[in-house]
């Protein structure tokens, strides 16, 4: 195995989430789609770029049996409060430390994704590839191939951290290396990380 270059970062779960201590029970449920193995083809779709915000607010209304303010209210709530994971946040501004290239590769819509642009960790990448702008999502193989050659990286010194199961797959098909990060326990995922990109090098 070629020595690791290029570390690619999945966004929610793995470098930005929301404390659900944070919540009430009815916001939490009312996205707990997110957690499912496979999203609703209308979020999918929102990821994708092809339906706008206001399109977005109507099906998550249907959805959750609610009426489109509230819908909305819990929407923008939703962009708002997504925080940036601790530990994640001091492995990334270490691994540019150490001269990491640092990519984002995401599956995310265009409200979420200019909210989390603005967020202090988001210097440390280099360049990144989002599905909303792309029109292609997770795990088609389409969008890895687009971040491989539009930063001319080698697949195979590139590690993709990711916390659904089927993307790593993907990015593994295609020759990276992939790391399934666990979004339920972020510390022990980053400690693993450090251990191989960092300890393993000092």
């Amino acid at each position: 195995m070629k020595r690791l270059k290029n570390i690619v970062f999945d966004l929610g779960g793995v470098v930005f989430a929301r404390d659900p201590r944070k919540f009430e029970p009815e916001f939490i449920k009312f996205f707990s789609y997110i957690l499912l193995p496979e999203m609703p083809k209308f979020w999918e779709d929102y990821d994708r770029g092809v339906v706008t915000y206001d399109e977005v607010i109507t099906s998550l209304a249907e959805y959750n049996s609610c009426d489109r303010e509230h819908a909305e209210r819990n929407l923008r709530r939703s962009i708002l409060t997504q925080e940036e994971i601790p530990a994640t946040k001091a492995l990334i501004a270490d691994l540019s430390a150490a001269g990491y290239r640092l990519f984002v590769l995401s599956n995310m819509s265009k409200e979420f994704i200019e909210f989390l642009r603005k967020t202090d960790v988001y210097r440390h990448f280099e360049g990144e590839v989002v599905s909303c702008e792309e029109h292609v999502i997770k795990p088609e193989a389409e969008i890895y191939r687009r971040l491989i050659e539009r930063y001319r990286l080698d697949p195979a010194e590139t590690l993709f951290v990711d916390d659904r199961p089927k993307n790593i797959v993907a990015a593994r098909e295609l020759g990276w290396e992939g790391f399934d990060f666990d979004h339920r326990d972020p510390e022990t995922s980053c400690g693993e990380l450090r251990a191989m990109l960092l300890d393993a090098n000092n």
